[in-house]
């Protein structure tokens, strides 16, 4: 696989944002979860192989800064139309990941023209019926990873994600991702109670992808997106759990960009 990317710094908000770019074609906007940015690995090239990927640290996850305003959800959803805005990206193409798929979701209800079209990958920010988001804050990073693959043989990059011992840096860096991911989502855990409702004013063309086996977000969640969003389609990967982009980066791959063009 042939890596092709920069990194940049860019101010937004009143904070310098740490973003990896690469690809060609038309913009495509990428939004980590609550683990933080995983870098440059193989999904993420796939789609630069077809567009121009932007795929930014949250203020607050790795190396960003969090500007002294943004506390909440609507706070980062609002720092982040800010940056389409100052970037020129408004109308892109979005990929939200888990707590990045509620960000998108949040952004989307906030400001009608922000995406043209948004998936949104095993995301939070609905709370389930029946079942429950597992609750990652109460629990070791390690047990949130068993959580997080239903099959982690198969999962290419398992052991360069998650199969060895963090450096120290690397170790600094997670902890900061953890204590940003609580910030966000702690109260009430995970979801907003407001968005349901709002989700009727989104407009962009929506696919909603579920990993069937995930453990952490319920495949309900995805249902009841799929409830909310007028017109959007719901796509479930079998044998998959809440990361079928590093689970099964093929399959997610081939769902994306069949979505996308």
């Amino acid at each position: 696989m042939t890596t092709t990317f920069t990194q940049e710094t860019i101010s937004v908000g009143g904070a310098k944002l740490n973003l990896l770019k690469g690809g060609s074609g038309e913009p495509l906007l990428l939004l980590h979860g609550a683990g933080g940015n995983p870098g440059w690995i193989k999904y993420v090239q796939a789609l630069a192989d077809h567009y121009t990927v932007y795929f930014p640290s949250h203020p607050g996850f790795g190396a960003s800064e969090r500007p002294e305003w943004l506390h909440t959800m609507p706070d980062l959803a609002c720092f982040y139309t800010w940056l389409l805005e100052e970037q020129g990206l408004e109308g892109i193409r979005t990929i939200g990941f888990s707590m990045g798929g509620w960000l998108a979701a949040e952004m989307a209800v906030a400001c009608r023209h922000a995406f043209s079209k948004m998936m949104l990958v095993d995301a939070v920010g609905i709370k389930p019926e029946k079942g429950e988001i597992a609750d990652i804050f109460i629990i070791t990073p390690a047990q949130v990873t068993q959580l997080l693959f239903h099959d982690p043989q198969q999962a290419p990059e398992y052991q360069q994600l998650y199969g060895r011992t963090l450096t120290a840096e690397e170790q600094a860096v997670a902890e900061r991702n953890r204590e940003m991911a609580v910030r966000l989502g702690w109260k009430p855990y995970m979801h907003n109670p407001r968005l349901p409702g709002l989700l009727a004013r989104v407009r962009a063309p929506t696919c909603i992808v579920w990993g069937r086996q995930d453990k952490l977000a319920p495949a309900e969640c995805g249902e009841l997106y799929h409830q909310a969003i007028p017109g959007s389609k719901l796509v479930f990967i079998n044998n998959c759990g809440h990361a079928p982009q590093v689970e099964k980066p093929q399959e997610f791959v081939r769902v994306a960009l069949d979505f996308l063009r």
